[in-house]
C-alpha cells in the first residue's frame, strides 16, 4: 500500500526581487498533524516562502502540491479556500471592529445573500473561542481593547472559522509571557491532534525543542537542512546551519571589576500606582543593569517612567546630580537619557524615512542653520554613527524599513550615540532579531558600556539578562524581590524568584 503523500510539498521554489535572489530552489514538506519548524536568520527567505504559501507572492519557479495534487496559489483567498491560513507576527486585525467581525471577515454569515446575521456570527465565534480555551473573550468587544495574547487568539479563531488544514504561525510567542506561551502550545497540541498541520517560525530555539516535530533550516535563500528531528538535534548544530558558522549565544566578557565612581542615574522612591511599587536604583557609567521578570511585572513601565513617557505617582529621577522634571521626555533626553523601546517599528522608527533621518531625528538642532537643515552634515554624522555600529548596509540613504531587525535596532542605538546620551534604556533589545545578529548586538552593547555608557536593560529571555548584565534586579508583581550580581544567579533561580517571589537579597541600589 502506497504511503500517504505529504499534506504540503513545495519543491525547488525560486523567487527573485530586483537585485535580490530571495529563494533559490527551496523544498518544504509538511505532514498532516505535525508541527514543522521553519528556521533561519532574518533575510534567509522565511518570509518570502510563507508569503508564497499564503498566496501573497507568486513563485518564479518550482511546484506546490497539496495532498499530492499540483496546485497554484494565485491569491490569499485561493490559499484559504484550499485550507491554508497564515497568522503573521504583526497581526492584520481591524482594531475598531468586534472580535466576531474580525473572525468572520470576508465570509460573514448572511441571510438572503446580503444581510449579515450578527447573532449567528457571535455564536460561532464564541464556539471557536471556547475550542481555543478562551471562552472569556467577548465576541462583541472591539479587538483594539484586547491585550496582545487575546488578539492572537482572535487570529487563530479567524483561521479556524475556515476549514483550515494548515496554519502558518510567524513568531507567535514574541509578545507573550511564559504562561501565555504554555497556553499557545496547548492550543497547537489540540490542533495537531485534530490533524491540522502547523508551520511554526520562531527565533527561540528552546521553543522549537518543546513544540516542534521536524525542522527545516534556510540560509541565504537556500534550504540547508530539511526534516531534522526538532527535539534531538543539538542547538549548536541548528545555529551553525543557520549562520554558516559555529555560533552560540555567546556573551561578551564582563569587566574584571565592577564599575566604580559616582552614579550617573539615581532613582529614588519612583512608583506608579498599580504598575510598580517604589523603586530605588543607582546606575554607574560603564555598568549594565538588567531587570528580569514576567510580562506585567512592571519592567517596561519602569523604563518608560524613568524616560518621562509615563508620569510617576511618587519619586524622583536624577541624572548627573540634576533632578529631572518627571513625566517629561524632553527633559530626559536633554539630560542624556535615550530609550530603545520594545516596539521599535511603532514607537522608535520612521519606517518610510531613510536611515539618515532615523539616526538624526533626535539631533536635528545640530544641523540646523537659520531654520535650514544642512543635509550634507546630517548625512555625514549619520554615516559615522552607523559605521561605528557596523550597520548593514552602511548606506544611510536606504529606507530603514528595508533593514533586518538587528540592523533596525542598530539604527535606534546610532540615534542615541549621535545624541551623546549618557544612559541607554533598552527594552527587549533583541526581539525579532536572529541568532547571528544577536551576538553582534550583545557585543555592541558591551562595547558601549566599556566606553562609559550606562545601560538599563529589560528582556523576557532570562539567559539574555544574565549573560549581558553586570547586576540584576528581579521583579515580581511590580516589586524588586531580589538584587544580585549576574554571576551569582542562574536561570532556575531567577525563574523561581519571578514565580514564587522572595524578599531576600541586597538593596536594589
Amino acid at each position: 500500500m502506497a504511503p500517504e503523500p505529504p499534506l504540503l510539498s513545495m519543491s525547488a521554489i525560486t523567487k527573485s526581487f530586483p537585485g535580490v535572489r530571495a529563494l533559490d530552489g527551496v523544498d518544504l514538506d509538511v505532514q498532516a498533524g505535525e508541527v514543522h519548524c521553519l528556521l533561519g536568520q532574518n533575510g534567509a527567505g522565511k518570509s518570502t516562502l510563507i508569503k508564497i504559501l499564503a498566496g501573497a507572492h507568486q513563485p518564479d519557479g518550482g511546484t506546490i502540491r497539496w495532498r499530492g495534487e499540483r496546485v497554484a496559489l494565485p491569491s490569499p483567498i485561493a490559499a484559504m479556500r484550499l485550507g491554508i491560513a497564515t497568522i503573521y507576527q504583526e497581526l492584520d486585525l481591524m482594531e475598531h471592529q468586534s472580535v466576531a467581525e474580525n473572525v468572520h471577515l470576508g465570509h460573514e454569515p448572511t441571510a438572503a445573500g446580503f444581510v449579515v446575521r450578527r447573532k449567528a456570527a457571535q455564536a460561532s465565534t464564541a464556539a471557536l473561542l471556547k475550542r481555543l480555551g478562551h471562552p472569556e473573550i467577548d465576541p462583541s468587544r472591539p479587538v483594539g481593547e484586547l491585550p496582545a495574547a487575546q488578539r492572537q487568539i482572535v487570529s487563530m479563531a479567524r483561521a479556524l472559522s475556515h476549514d483550515v488544514r494548515l496554519i502558518v504561525m510567524d513568531e507567535p510567542s514574541a509578545a507573550l509571557d511564559p504562561d501565555e506561551v504554555d497556553n499557545l502550545f496547548r492550543i497547537v497540541g489540540g490542533l495537531t491532534a485534530d490533524g491540522v498541520a502547523v508551520v511554526y517560525i520562531s527565533h527561540r530555539l528552546e521553543e522549537i525543542r518543546r513544540i516542534g516535530d521536524r525542522v527545516t533550516v534556510l540560509k541565504d535563500g537556500r534550504g540547508v537542512a530539511a526534516g531534522l528531528p526538532a527535539r534531538t538535534t543539538p542547538a549548536r548544530e541548528v545555529i551553525a546551519l543557520m549562520t554558516g558558522r559555529d555560533v552560540e549565544y555567546v556573551f561578551p566578557g564582563r569587566p574584571a571589576e565592577a564599575p566604580a565612581g559616582e552614579s550617573v542615574l539615581q532613582v529614588r522612591g519612583l512608583a506608579r500606582d498599580v504598575e510598580f511599587a517604589p523603586l530605588d536604583l543607582d546606575l554607574r557609567p560603564g555598568e549594565i543593569v538588567g531587570l528580569a521578570g514576567l510580562v506585567g511585572s512592571g519592567r517596561s513601565e519602569i523604563l518608560e517612567t524613568i524616560y518621562g513617557a509615563r508620569k510617576p505617582s511618587a519619586g524622583q529621577v536624577t541624572v548627573d546630580g540634576r533632578k529631572l522634571r518627571t513625566g517629561s521626555v524632553r527633559a530626559a533626553v536633554r539630560a542624556g537619557l535615550g530609550l530603545a523601546p520594545e516596539e521599535r517599528k511603532a514607537q522608535a522608527l520612521l519606517m518610510l524615512e531613510s536611515v539618515t533621518r532615523n539616526v538624526s531625528v533626535s539631533s536635528l538642532s545640530r544641523f540646523s542653520r537659520a531654520g535650514w537643515i544642512d543635509r550634507n552634515a546630517e548625512r555625514a554624522a549619520a554615516r559615522d554613527s552607523i559605521r561605528e555600529l557596523s550597520l548593514r548596509p552602511d548606506d544611510p540613504a536606504v529606507p530603514v524599513r528595508t533593514l533586518s531587525g538587528g540592523n533596525q535596532q542598530k539604527a535606534v542605538l546610532a540615534r542615541w550615540l549621535l545624541r551623546g546620551c549618557r544612559v541607554l534604556l533598552l527594552d527587549e533589545p533583541t526581539r525579532g532579531v536572529d541568532v547571528g545578529a544577536r551576538a553582534e548586538l550583545y557585543a555592541v552593547i558591551r562595547r558601549l558600556a566599556d566606553e562609559g555608557l550606562a545601560v538599563l536593560l529589560v528582556s523576557s529571555e532570562v539567559p539574555e539578562v544574565l549573560g549581558l548584565a553586570d547586576r540584576v534586579l528581579v521583579l515580581r508583581e511590580g516589586r524588586v524581590v531580589h538584587t544580585a550580581p549576574a554571576g551569582e544567579l542562574d536561570e532556575h533561580r531567577v525563574l523561581d524568584l519571578v514565580m514564587q517571589g522572595s524578599t531576600e537579597g541586597s538593596p536594589a541600589s
